[in-house]
């Protein structure tokens, strides 16, 4: 399972304004180092509007994924070099969580709004 139509999404289990919080983070959204974010939980749907001071990022796909499939290009897209470091970056947020390639989470995939 990789890519969702809308009316297929599960409820959201959280707000889009908690999407991206961490201020590392928020700096590399609006530095445009980061167009994506997963999260254990659905927070977006597409379409919706996230705000970083000021800015706004339309939510453009949101589809499950296991941390096995998880490649260089989206650790490259999470704002991360490898997936070693981002998988290094979220377990540093969750002391002792396990990381295990089954597990699922949300991808959370966003770009700027044009003006």
């Amino acid at each position: 399972m990789t890519q969702h139509e809308n009316n297929t999404l599960p409820p959201k289990t959280c707000s889009i304004e908690r999407l991206v919080t961490m201020e590392a983070d928020v700096k590399k959204v609006l530095a445009g180092e980061k167009t994506a974010t997963r999260r254990n939980g659905r927070y977006a749907d597409p379409g919706e509007i996230m705000t970083l001071e000021g800015r706004q990022f339309v939510v453009e796909n949101v589809y499950s994924q296991s941390l096995g499939e998880l490649t260089d290009a989206d650790a490259r897209r999470e704002g991360f070099e490898t997936v070693e470091d981002y998988k290094q970056s979220i377990l540093s947020y969750h002391p002792g969580m396990p990381w295990l390639p089954q597990m699922r989470v949300w991808v959370h995939e966003f770009r700027p709004v044009e003006d």
